[in-house]
């Protein structure tokens, strides 16, 4: 009795040195990420045209639109699956642009520091669309795709900025039911909002709104068909949601999110994580912001080769405590 009473002592001083130790780690993590500036890659991307080597002016997200629409597509090994989504991607650009003279476009590709032919096939696609149309972020080493995209928010040049995987999961086509709810809601802000926001020299850029591409209505259907730890990531996850960001979105991981520059001003320069969790953190500042968000049901199919798997359960956690702990104690600052 001794024994197992002894045991168990040393069983509970072991558990509650564990979690302080946790809790301790998480704290001074947070507290490293004081500032939004403290934990990204800054150094400015080159882009060189790779048909002059030319190197060619970076722009930044605090300068005037250039573009009406600017197309973000983190890159992470994606040499088979890339080439076949940015075709269908451009062969829309190219169509819509031909009927419309005033549509302009530019995709931002972030190459997070890939292991295969990525950068290879992203450069490919640079000459033959010229290096106006279609640009190339090199990260270097791997980050996450949180950083991937905040890199190419922060240098793009559109009026709005849409994020999409680079697997074509969600149809490209599909960017219209966003664009179309954004011009809808700025159409009320202007109509019914301040003084402000109802200048009538205001562009779509200048109206901070978010919309947020959905698969909510293939729940059903998507937990009948998706592998058992895909079903248990989505369920944990959506209740660890609830708990850090609120409601409001029901889908935050869809990767096909739309936001005017405006929005993507406020939220880009002050997000800090990097990966799996960052498209909480973007609901979390929408709301702190008083973002105006949509959430529109888009089509979405499951493209093998997704890099979610269960070791990414720890790191989803991770986050999700770094943000709550670093928002809710105030140690993270807003940059307004």
């Amino acid at each position: 009795m001794g024994f197992m009473w002894t045991t168990f002592e040393f069983l509970s001083i072991f558990a509650s040195v564990l979690v302080l130790g946790l809790l301790a780690a998480i704290v001074f993590a947070s507290y490293r990420r004081t500032y939004s500036y403290n934990c990204h890659v800054e150094a400015p991307p080159v882009f060189e045209d790779p048909n002059s080597l030319k190197p060619v002016t970076c722009p930044h997200i605090l300068d005037p639109a250039e573009k009406y629409i600017s197309l973000i597509v983190p890159a992470y090994n994606e040499e088979h699956r890339l080439p076949g989504a940015l075709d269908e991607t451009l062969n829309y650009l190219q169509e819509r642009a031909a009927k419309d003279k005033s549509f302009s476009y530019e995709v931002v590709i972030v190459d997070d520091g890939s292991a295969d032919g990525t950068r290879r096939v992203a450069f490919d696609f640079v000459k033959r669309y010229t290096v106006d149309n279609v640009r190339v972020v090199l990260l270097g080493r791997n980050h996450g795709k949180g950083e991937a995209i905040r890199k190419g928010m922060l240098h793009s040049r559109g009026e709005l900025l849409l994020m999409l995987d680079a697997d074509g999961a969600t149809k490209v086509t599909d960017l219209e039911k966003l664009e179309n709810q954004i011009h809808a809601v700025a159409g009320k802000e202007q109509k019914f909002g301040d003084s402000s926001a109802s200048d009538a020299t205001l562009r779509i850029a200048d109206i901070p709104i978010a919309a947020f591409g959905s698969r909510a209505h293939l729940e059903e259907k998507a937990l009948a068909s998706r592998k058992w730890y895909r079903n248990f990531l989505m369920k944990g996850f959506h209740l660890v949601v609830l708990l850090a960001a609120g409601p409001g979105i029901r889908d935050t991981q869809c990767g096909f999110k739309m936001f005017t520059r405006a929005a993507a001003r406020k939220l880009f320069t002050n997000i800090r994580l990097k990966r799996w969790c960052f498209d909480v953190e973007l609901v979390y500042l929408c709301k702190l912001f008083q973002i105006p968000m949509i959430e529109i049901s888009v089509s979405w199919s499951e493209i093998p080769g997704s890099k979610v798997n269960l070791l990414s359960i720890p790191n989803m956690l991770w986050e999700m405590a770094l943000m709550s702990v670093g928002y809710r104690t105030g140690m993270w600052k807003i940059q307004s």
